[in-house]
């Protein structure tokens, strides 16, 4: 029996651009520094691409790039910010998916995530297909390669989101133990066994079987180690931290076991102070104690193709546990650490976008079906015009589905339309509900693409 450990990281943080101006304002929350981004970005992102290993004297021994040994996902949004405003560090993670197909049997440590992290269960089918399209796009741009893994927003799914997934080609998702529902053998085809309240064995990834016929493969991280790592001040000792991912194994096992963890990407370094060395510490001395093999979640699929299938729960989601109330209603969960707090505004702002959304829809197919062939296929592919703005793209772009060549005044309607159709998908980034104050950043943010 093998042990194999996978430590994935989340990275993500919501657009923050004025709509109108395309550029980051100064935030005050976020001093000293510009905003939040930069601030995030200083101690954490730049961080975990050059983590310090000291030796026993305490003086650096070496300098790590954890992304290159872990699983991890940035949002596209937030890479398209990293690129204009720190360069080096968009560069460090392209270098470090590329050293990790050298590491991991030619799959990148890289997944593709939902574009600007919509909660999907609650968008209509063509916002998840676009949202996914872009997302996948985004990566490919970036990365050089087509994307074998999503992360979904929140890691909120239904069966047609996961159907979304396949049908683009996406192989995995990770979710929450949580949201598995039943598994059973694909061999045996046995009764399903309820795995209800996280009772889902994590060490192995899952086969689901969509109601189209499509199917992707599931993984449901160890919740335990990764509410340790978020909440409870694991990465305070990266022994510890080691110690804690090998606790994950179990004799009872009869075959090759996976240890993988799933948190904000943030834990290491922003939340959790020098949290970026105790996990390159932890790495290095799982794998030169020999104590398991580290790998990512495409080389495992590879190996281990699923011998269990899994059914979810509809509309779940990892930070929720009333499925996706969080983005919807006043459902009980709430951050900010206001006692008494409610959050009733969360439903008339969702049927308000929704509303909106459902008026622009008919107006742009009607102006849209003037100028192109096909107004959706259009949207989808609107993402190369957002990735390269350059006149020549964009005449390129218009050259391959106008309805007609464009004139001028043509031209500046079709990109109006266009990014009234963006905007309408930004107005839906998830953390808009996820906290309890109204005139927070985050909910004001998400309004603003509304008024755009």
């Amino acid at each position: 029996m093998q042990k194999f450990v996978c430590v994935h990281g989340h990275f993500y943080q919501p657009p923050r651009e004025n709509p109108w101006l395309e550029s980051v304002e100064l935030q005050d929350s976020a001093a000293p520094y510009h905003d939040w981004n930069e601030r995030i970005a200083t101690e954490c992102y730049a961080p975990n691409a050059t983590a310090r290993l000291l030796d026993g004297e305490g003086r650096i021994a070496s300098i790590v790039n954890t992304y290159s040994r872990i699983s991890f996902n940035f949002g596209p949004t937030l890479l398209a910010w990293m690129k204009r405003a720190m360069p080096e560090i968009h560069e460090a993670m392209v270098e470090a998916d590329m050293r990790s197909r050298q590491k991991f049997s030619g799959h990148g440590s890289a997944l593709a995530q939902v574009y600007n992290h919509m909660i999907l269960p609650l968008a209509n089918r063509r916002d998840k297909y676009t949202q996914v399209l872009w997302g996948i796009r985004d990566f490919e741009f970036r990365f050089g390669r087509k994307p074998e893994g999503m992360w979904l927003s929140e890691t909120a799914a239904d069966s047609e989101t996961l159907d979304v997934l396949a049908e683009l080609g996406i192989r995995f998702t990770i979710l929450s133990p949580f949201q598995a529902k039943s598994v059973r053998e694909l061999a045996a085809k046995e009764h399903w066994k309820d795995v209800n309240g996280g009772c889902i064995d994590p060490s192995r990834a899952y086969l689901c079987k969509l109601p189209s016929g499509r199917e992707i493969s599931l993984f449901f991280y160890d919740a335990p180690v990764s509410q340790a790592i978020a909440f409870e001040h694991l990465l305070e000792s990266g022994e510890r931290f080691a110690g804690r991912l090998m606790s994950g194994f179990s004799d009872k096992r009869d075959w090759d076991q996976l240890v993988h963890v799933a948190t904000d990407g943030e834990s290491y370094g922003h939340h959790h102070g020098f949290g970026e060395m105790a996990l390159a510490y932890a790495l290095q001395h799982i794998e030169s104690n020999n104590l398991a093999r580290l790998t990512n979640y495409a080389e495992y699929l590879e190996q281990h193709p699923p011998t269990h299938e899994a059914q979810i729960h509809e509309g779940s989601a990892w930070s929720c546990s009333h499925g996706v109330g969080r983005w919807m209603a006043n459902c009980g969960c709430n951050s900010g650490g206001h006692a008494g707090w409610h959050q009733e505004w969360r439903a008339p702002l969702r049927q308000a976008l929704d509303w909106l959304r459902d008026q622009l829809a008919p107006l742009y197919e009607v102006k849209a079906a003037a100028l192109f062939r096909n107004p959706w296929d259009t949207r989808n592919d609107y993402l190369d015009v957002i990735l390269d703005r350059s006149p020549e793209n964009v005449e390129k772009f218009f050259e391959k589905h106008g309805h007609h060549p464009l004139n001028g005044v043509e031209e500046i309607t079709a990109i109006k339309l266009l990014e009234m159709q963006r905007h309408a998908m930004l107005m839906y980034t998830s953390s808009g509900w996820f906290f309890d104050e109204l005139s927070g950043l985050q909910t004001v943010q998400v309004i603003h693409y509304a008024c755009r």
